[in-house]
């Protein structure tokens, strides 16, 4: 997953969740929080995101009048999918990973 594709799909739950943490990021994108928090500034310029310290009111949010008009998949919709998915190989199975990835609400990005 490129920076870019990363950072988009940071934007996307963060429009689902409205709140996250950045280890909690890390973990579900496989990479640093270091990294995590890297793109989370570069999105801040664009976008009303705020990064709030703290141990127990920390962490990023995302303002409440800010959505991006989206389409998702329901779990179902999603279930298909993921089990369509399994007989995949090379570049079709890449193309279902995007599809998933762009319009699943709870995808494993990795």
């Amino acid at each position: 997953m490129t920076p870019s594709e990363r950072r988009s799909a940071i934007l996307h739950l963060l429009c689902i969740r409205r709140h996250d943490t950045a280890s909690n990021l890390a973990e579900q994108f496989g990479v640093s929080e270091r990294t995590i928090r890297a793109d989370l500034v570069a999105l801040s310029c664009y976008y009303p995101i705020q990064l709030v310290r703290g141990r127990y009111a920390g962490g990023i949010y995302l303002a409440d009048w800010f959505h991006i008009e989206s389409h998702t998949l329901s779990p179902i919709q999603q279930a298909l999918l993921v089990k369509l998915r399994q007989p995949l190989k090379g570049e079709e199975l890449q193309v279902m990973n995007s599809i998933l990835a762009q319009f699943a609400l709870y995808w494993e990005y990795r």
